[in-house]
């Protein structure tokens, strides 16, 4: 095998490899996906044209078509599929992702692209960076576009992508339906959310001494009695103290700021980002649910929202809800859980469980998590 051929393989596996890794991680949470376009339309709407606006109410539709799409591209690319429409295909996307991530970056205008969801974090420059690199080697596919022989004939190829595409849609439609299979954020099920509040390790500082006429660096304090003679002292990895939560907090105008007492005890959050648009067919279920657990003092329920308050007002009496409710911000309600409404159970500030509408629990099943 020549040269040529080691690199034709090899950036065909690379492009391949990564357009099916990022579709599936975003195929894992086609939610999350849907959540950054409505944060990309609200931004072209404002900076290029108002019809971007209508655009958002079919954001997940719209995301759902481009995470598979993107496996759908990445399988062709391995097996040689059609190769003279993919590549195309693939080059018109990078310029449009590039473009895309180039002006979020140089105007801050989205602080995470969202290329790997929510497992691998980017900021808008290293998602920039990573298009560029990947313009690069699409170039090369397409333009060497003709030395690709298709793997298979016609027939299997369409009968391989077509698989894929049925087993994409009818995965995506299921996190949709319930909640991701793997939960990348740090409201996860065992998660402590006050310890993810926390710094992922404390600073660590660095005192400077001298000692006989010698400068010396130590993260630890050296005592004058053995000669060390203190200068200063300076925080070295303030990067590092970054914590996973930022933004978690709860508050109602009559209690205030209700943060910390939300991590004291056994608690059930009913939740529910905007009441107004909230999928209702499971209210008297998950209604019941709240009045057993409470009745039997297993959990104290309350309902965690960024709804209007003459809204939850309202909502909360239509499916007697009679318990306590507490405001907090939507992305942080949407960071939580997947779902409008859900409903999640802590104990001491660490999530024990949490479900989709879809799949509300029996009383016993909460009960035995506490077992």
């Amino acid at each position: 095998m020549n040269i040529k051929n080691l690199l034709n393989i090899v950036i065909r596996f690379l492009i391949g490899g990564l357009f099916i890794f990022s579709g599936l991680i975003k195929l894992n949470d086609p939610v999350g996906t849907e959540i950054k376009m409505e944060e990309y339309f609200e931004v072209f709407a404002n900076d290029f044209a108002g019809f971007f606006h209508y655009l958002i109410p079919y954001a997940l539709e719209i995301g759902l078509f481009l995470v598979i799409l993107e496996v759908v591209l990445g399988v062709a690319v391995l097996i040689n599929y059609r190769m003279e429409l993919t590549s195309k295909i693939l080059f018109i996307l990078i310029i449009f992702f590039t473009f895309l991530t180039f002006y979020s970056a140089y105007f801050n205008k989205v602080t995470d692209c969202g290329c790997f969801g929510d497992a691998i974090p980017l900021t808008p420059w290293q998602s920039f960076s990573k298009d560029v690199v990947l313009t690069i080697l699409i170039l090369h596919l397409f333009w060497y576009r003709k030395r690709y022989s298709p793997l298979t004939n016609v027939r299997t190829g369409n009968i391989i992508t077509g698989s894929v595409t049925v087993v994409c849609l009818v995965l995506g439609i299921y996190a949709v339906e319930h909640l991701p299979y793997i939960d990348f954020r740090p409201y996860k099920v065992g998660d402590s959310i006050p310890a993810n509040m926390l710094p992922k390790e404390l600073p660590v500082g660095e005192y400077t001494f001298i000692k006989d006429g010698k400068k010396i660096k130590s993260e630890q304090y050296l005592p004058e009695s053995f000669g060390y003679i203190y200068v200063s002292y300076e925080i070295i990895n303030p990067k590092e103290s970054i914590p996973k939560i930022t933004d978690y907090n709860l508050w109602n105008p009559d209690v205030g700021d209700y943060t910390a007492e939300s991590f004291k005890g056994r608690k059930l959050f009913f939740i529910t980002v905007d009441a107004a648009v909230a999928n209702t067919k499971s209210m008297d279920k998950i209604s019941s649910l709240i009045k057993e657990l409470e009745g039997e003092g297993i959990v104290s329920p309350m309902v965690i929202t960024s709804s209007n308050p003459s809204v939850i007002e309202v909502f909360r009496h239509e499916y007697q809800l009679a318990i306590p409710y507490f405001f907090s911000d939507a992305t942080v309600i949407k960071a939580m859980i997947r779902s409008n409404p859900g409903v999640m159970v802590l104990e001491d500030g660490v999530v024990k469980g949490k479900w989709h509408y879809n799949d509300i629990p029996a009383p016993e099943e909460v009960q035995q998590l506490f077992d």
